[in-house]
Protein backbone atom coordinates (compact mmCIF):
# COMPACT_ATOMS: atom_id res chain seq x y z
CA UNK A 1 0.00 0.00 0.00
CA UNK A 2 1.17 3.14 -0.82
CA UNK A 3 0.46 6.83 -0.12
CA UNK A 4 3.53 8.41 -0.62
CA UNK A 5 3.52 8.58 -4.58
CA UNK A 6 4.07 12.06 -4.37
CA UNK A 7 7.33 14.29 -4.86
CA UNK A 8 5.99 16.40 -1.80
CA UNK A 9 6.09 13.13 0.82
CA UNK A 10 8.36 14.29 3.49
CA UNK A 11 9.03 13.18 7.59
CA UNK A 12 9.03 10.07 9.88
CA UNK A 13 6.04 9.19 11.18
CA UNK A 14 6.19 9.30 15.30
CA UNK A 15 3.94 6.43 16.84
CA UNK A 16 3.12 7.36 20.36
CA UNK A 17 2.17 4.00 22.46
CA UNK A 18 1.03 0.68 21.35
CA UNK A 19 -2.41 1.93 20.12
CA UNK A 20 -0.84 4.52 17.67
CA UNK A 21 -0.53 3.65 13.98
CA UNK A 22 3.07 3.16 12.60
CA UNK A 23 2.07 2.78 9.25
CA UNK A 24 4.63 -0.11 8.58
CA UNK A 25 2.24 -1.49 5.58
CA UNK A 26 2.58 2.07 3.77
CA UNK A 27 5.57 1.87 1.43
CA UNK A 28 8.03 4.38 1.86
CA UNK A 29 6.87 5.84 5.01
CA UNK A 30 9.39 5.57 7.79
CA UNK A 31 8.45 5.55 11.10
CA UNK A 32 9.77 4.50 14.53
CA UNK A 33 7.47 3.60 18.06
CA UNK A 34 7.56 5.50 20.98
CA UNK A 35 6.40 5.42 24.44
CA UNK A 36 3.15 7.50 25.10
CA UNK A 37 3.65 10.80 25.46
CA UNK A 38 7.68 11.26 24.57
CA UNK A 39 10.22 13.02 26.21
CA UNK A 40 13.65 13.86 25.48
CA UNK A 41 15.50 10.51 24.99
CA UNK A 42 12.97 9.59 22.26
CA UNK A 43 12.37 12.77 20.31
CA UNK A 44 16.01 14.82 20.57
CA UNK A 45 17.57 12.77 18.64
CA UNK A 46 15.18 12.70 15.74
CA UNK A 47 15.41 16.85 15.44
CA UNK A 48 19.13 17.02 13.90
CA UNK A 49 17.67 14.39 11.02
CA UNK A 50 14.18 15.42 10.43
CA UNK A 51 12.61 18.77 9.93
CA UNK A 52 8.84 17.22 9.49
CA UNK A 53 7.66 15.09 12.46
CA UNK A 54 4.23 13.23 11.84
CA UNK A 55 2.45 12.73 15.16
CA UNK A 56 0.25 9.42 15.40
CA UNK A 57 -1.24 9.64 18.54
CA UNK A 58 -3.31 11.57 21.52
CA UNK A 59 -3.42 15.07 21.92
CA UNK A 60 -1.65 14.31 25.00
CA UNK A 61 1.27 12.92 22.98
CA UNK A 62 1.59 15.89 20.40
CA UNK A 63 1.69 18.33 23.08
CA UNK A 64 4.97 16.12 24.33
CA UNK A 65 6.33 16.41 21.16
CA UNK A 66 5.53 19.95 20.76
CA UNK A 67 7.67 20.58 24.07
CA UNK A 68 10.01 19.11 22.74
CA UNK A 69 10.57 21.86 19.54
CA UNK A 70 9.76 24.15 22.16
CA UNK A 71 12.88 23.46 24.74
CA UNK A 72 15.36 23.09 21.76
CA UNK A 73 14.45 26.10 20.11
CA UNK A 74 13.18 24.36 16.61
CA UNK A 75 9.92 25.51 16.39
CA UNK A 76 10.77 27.39 13.46
CA UNK A 77 13.07 24.89 11.30
CA UNK A 78 10.64 21.66 11.91
CA UNK A 79 6.67 21.69 10.59
CA UNK A 80 4.55 18.73 12.57
CA UNK A 81 1.48 16.78 10.75
CA UNK A 82 -0.67 14.51 13.48
CA UNK A 83 -3.00 11.55 12.91
CA UNK A 84 -5.01 11.42 15.35
CA UNK A 85 -5.45 8.24 17.36
CA UNK A 86 -8.40 9.00 19.38
CA UNK A 87 -12.09 10.37 17.26
CA UNK A 88 -12.87 13.04 19.89
CA UNK A 89 -9.56 14.69 19.13
CA UNK A 90 -10.12 18.35 20.25
CA UNK A 91 -6.55 19.37 17.73
CA UNK A 92 -8.41 17.50 15.01
CA UNK A 93 -12.09 19.19 15.44
CA UNK A 94 -10.31 22.67 16.12
CA UNK A 95 -8.06 22.54 12.82
CA UNK A 96 -10.63 20.57 10.98
CA UNK A 97 -7.66 17.47 10.64
CA UNK A 98 -9.56 14.15 8.87
CA UNK A 99 -10.22 11.28 10.74
CA UNK A 100 -9.27 8.50 8.94
CA UNK A 101 -5.81 7.24 9.72
CA UNK A 102 -4.89 6.73 6.12
CA UNK A 103 -6.19 10.29 5.05
CA UNK A 104 -4.33 11.86 7.85
CA UNK A 105 -1.42 10.69 7.20
CA UNK A 106 -1.34 11.95 3.62
CA UNK A 107 -2.26 15.21 4.77
CA UNK A 108 -0.06 15.12 7.18
CA UNK A 109 3.16 14.03 4.77
CA UNK A 110 1.73 16.18 1.91
CA UNK A 111 -0.15 18.97 3.29
CA UNK A 112 1.26 22.70 3.72
CA UNK A 113 2.09 23.87 6.66
CA UNK A 114 -0.27 26.47 8.08
CA UNK A 115 0.84 28.16 11.49
CA UNK A 116 -1.02 27.78 14.39
CA UNK A 117 -1.18 29.19 17.66
CA UNK A 118 0.97 27.65 20.01
CA UNK A 119 -0.23 28.02 24.09
CA UNK A 120 2.10 27.82 26.54
CA UNK A 121 1.32 27.62 30.63
CA UNK A 122 2.93 29.19 33.68
CA UNK A 123 4.82 25.89 35.05
CA UNK A 124 6.47 24.96 31.85
CA UNK A 125 3.90 23.22 29.33
CA UNK A 126 2.12 23.38 26.32
CA UNK A 127 -1.19 23.16 25.08
CA UNK A 128 -2.20 22.26 21.35
CA UNK A 129 -6.08 21.40 21.82
CA UNK A 130 -7.73 22.28 25.03
CA UNK A 131 -7.38 23.29 28.50
CA UNK A 132 -10.21 22.89 31.12
CA UNK A 133 -10.82 23.94 34.27
CA UNK A 134 -13.98 21.97 35.96
CA UNK A 135 -16.30 23.62 38.89
CA UNK A 136 -13.89 26.41 39.92
CA UNK A 137 -14.54 29.39 41.52
CA UNK A 138 -12.24 32.64 41.27
CA UNK A 139 -11.40 35.77 39.70
CA UNK A 140 -10.06 35.36 36.55
CA UNK A 141 -9.10 37.90 33.37
CA UNK A 142 -8.74 36.94 29.46
CA UNK A 143 -6.19 40.04 29.22
CA UNK A 144 -7.67 43.29 30.25
CA UNK A 145 -11.06 41.76 30.70
CA UNK A 146 -12.95 39.98 33.23
CA UNK A 147 -13.69 36.39 32.41
CA UNK A 148 -14.96 35.64 35.54
CA UNK A 149 -15.53 37.04 39.22
CA UNK A 150 -16.82 33.77 41.34
CA UNK A 151 -17.78 30.52 40.47
CA UNK A 152 -18.07 28.38 36.97
CA UNK A 153 -18.95 25.16 36.00
CA UNK A 154 -15.92 25.16 34.03
CA UNK A 155 -13.71 27.33 31.49
CA UNK A 156 -12.47 26.19 28.37
CA UNK A 157 -9.43 27.37 27.18
CA UNK A 158 -8.03 26.28 23.09
CA UNK A 159 -5.88 28.29 20.39
CA UNK A 160 -7.93 30.34 18.09
CA UNK A 161 -6.30 31.60 14.88
CA UNK A 162 -8.29 34.18 13.91
CA UNK A 163 -7.56 36.53 17.14
CA UNK A 164 -5.07 37.30 19.08
CA UNK A 165 -4.71 33.25 19.85
CA UNK A 166 -7.00 32.58 22.54
CA UNK A 167 -10.31 31.35 22.67
CA UNK A 168 -11.46 31.19 26.33
CA UNK A 169 -15.45 29.82 27.22
CA UNK A 170 -16.20 30.82 30.45
CA UNK A 171 -19.81 28.38 31.67
CA UNK A 172 -21.81 29.36 34.05
CA UNK A 173 -24.62 27.14 35.92
CA UNK A 174 -25.61 23.93 36.53
CA UNK A 175 -28.59 22.88 34.92
CA UNK A 176 -29.13 25.90 32.34
CA UNK A 177 -25.30 27.12 31.44
CA UNK A 178 -24.94 30.15 30.00
CA UNK A 179 -21.32 30.38 28.23
CA UNK A 180 -19.31 33.82 27.33
CA UNK A 181 -16.64 33.61 24.79
CA UNK A 182 -13.37 36.27 25.13
CA UNK A 183 -10.13 36.33 22.62
CA UNK A 184 -7.01 37.27 24.19
CA UNK A 185 -3.51 36.63 24.45
CA UNK A 186 -3.65 35.46 27.87
CA UNK A 187 -5.55 34.09 30.35
CA UNK A 188 -5.19 33.74 34.43
CA UNK A 189 -7.01 33.12 37.27
CA UNK A 190 -6.15 33.05 40.87
CA UNK A 191 -8.99 30.48 42.46
CA UNK A 192 -9.46 27.66 45.19
CA UNK A 193 -7.15 24.80 44.72
CA UNK A 194 -8.16 23.34 41.23
CA UNK A 195 -6.55 21.07 38.98
CA UNK A 196 -6.07 21.92 35.03
CA UNK A 197 -6.40 19.85 32.71
CA UNK A 198 -4.61 20.18 29.52
CA UNK A 199 -4.64 17.98 26.51
CA UNK A 200 -6.84 15.36 28.42
CA UNK A 201 -3.97 15.37 31.27
CA UNK A 202 -4.80 16.06 34.30
CA UNK A 203 -2.04 18.47 36.08
CA UNK A 204 -0.09 16.65 39.02
CA UNK A 205 -1.20 18.85 42.03
CA UNK A 206 -3.90 21.38 43.02
CA UNK A 207 -3.16 25.00 41.96
CA UNK A 208 -4.59 28.08 43.45
CA UNK A 209 -3.38 30.23 40.10
CA UNK A 210 -2.91 29.39 36.79
CA UNK A 211 -2.07 31.03 33.49
CA UNK A 212 -2.05 30.02 29.78
CA UNK A 213 -0.84 32.74 27.08
CA UNK A 214 0.25 32.70 23.36
CA UNK A 215 3.84 31.83 22.84
CA UNK A 216 5.86 34.31 21.12
CA UNK A 217 6.26 31.73 17.76
CA UNK A 218 3.30 29.26 16.13
CA UNK A 219 3.35 25.83 15.79
CA UNK A 220 4.05 25.21 11.72
CA UNK A 221 1.18 22.52 11.62
CA UNK A 222 0.42 20.77 8.14
CA UNK A 223 -3.60 21.24 8.02
CA UNK A 224 -3.26 22.86 4.65
CA UNK A 225 -5.09 21.00 1.38
CA UNK A 226 -2.97 18.62 -0.59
Amino acid sequence: MSVTEDPRVRGIVVACGDAAAGFEEVDDVESVRVPSRPGKAEIDPLLGVHDHLVVSGTDADLAAVVLRLLRKNALSGVSVGFVPSAPDSSVAALWELPRTPLQALALALRGEVDPVPLIRDDVGGVLVGRGLLRLVRGVAYADEQVALRGPASSIEVTPDPGGPGLAVRVAKGTLFKRTTTLYSRAFQIGCIPTRPVSDDVVHERAVNKWTWYRHTEDLRLVRGTI
